[in-house]
């Protein structure tokens, strides 16, 4: 697990060198970390870039940074070049579960020995999306996977990671690019990833369609997909579904009575 107490002074630390009241956007590069580091006395981590990838994609901002936000915006990191990034003020927008969305009940096709072997959350929720074709399922087409952690870069942004990418194709031929970005435990949905991964798709596959997905374990073992796109420069929600992956003895007559009516 990454030592976040050493890492919250770091990027406070980045935040306060280059930020200024009413600004609403700034860059700062990765090297910076070392001189925060030594000017703070602070234990320099073995990798400087997970010290940028846990306060964009795992964990909230330290307070000091947070507090600057004015009502209804919050401070993200983007990528913004090789080893350069940058601190932008966006509205707030959280991709979350809805709580109150009925399940759909899927026979549950993960073989034993990958559930009890799967290493992580993020790892163990892939497999399941990849084992019970929850893609092809969500989306209506047929959908292989094509690369888990893809590391490639991108004009503009420098190196990003995909979690895992599809390719897709419908029933009346139109081909498409699947990125998916999945979370598990208490990690959140990052629209910054989203961002990236829709600019990957256009960069590397411009002949194909993009349909960017995110996939989120909830309690009850049920997982949340959902199709994202840009709207007018935000991450906005396309569809939601929610599945629980279960025994075949407990998909009962009642509910596919209960589905065929849908």
């Amino acid at each position: 697990m990454p030592r976040l107490p050493q890492y919250v002074p770091l990027i406070a630390a980045i935040f306060a060198s280059h930020y200024v009241a009413g600004e609403e956007q700034f860059e700062f590069e990765r090297e910076e970390l070392t001189n925060s580091a030594q000017a703070l006395g602070v234990q320099l981590p073995k990798n400087l870039g997970d010290v940028i990838y846990s306060f964009r994609y795992r964990k909230d901002l330290p307070a000091e940074i947070l507090s600057t936000a004015p009502q209804g915006k919050e401070w993200i990191i983007e990528p913004a070049g090789r080893s350069k990034y940058r601190f932008r003020l966006v509205l707030i927008n959280r991709i979350v579960p809805a709580e109150a969305l009925i399940p759909i009940k899927i026979p549950d096709a993960t073989p034993e020995i990958i559930s009890a072997y799967a290493l992580n959350d993020e790892q163990a929720l892939l497999a399941k999306v990849r084992y019970n074709r929850l893609i092809d399922l969500f989306l209506g087409i047929v959908a292989y996977p094509l690369q888990s952690h893809l590391r490639t870069s991108v004009r503009g942004m420098g190196q990003i990671e995909v979690d895992e990418l599809y390719v897709g194709v419908g029933k009346n031929g139109q081909q498409f690019v699947i990125p998916i970005q999945a979370k598990g435990g208490s990690d959140q949905l990052s629209v910054v990833q989203t961002k990236q991964d829709l600019a990957c798709c256009r960069e590397k596959f411009p002949a194909l369609a993009c349909r960017c997905i995110s996939a989120q374990f909830m309690a009850g073992d049920i997982i949340a997909l959902f199709e994202l796109a840009l709207d007018d420069g935000s991450v906005g929600i396309v569809e939601e579904r929610h599945y629980r992956l279960v025994p075949r003895d407990q998909l009962t007559a009642e509910d596919l009575k209960a589905y065929s009516q849908r």
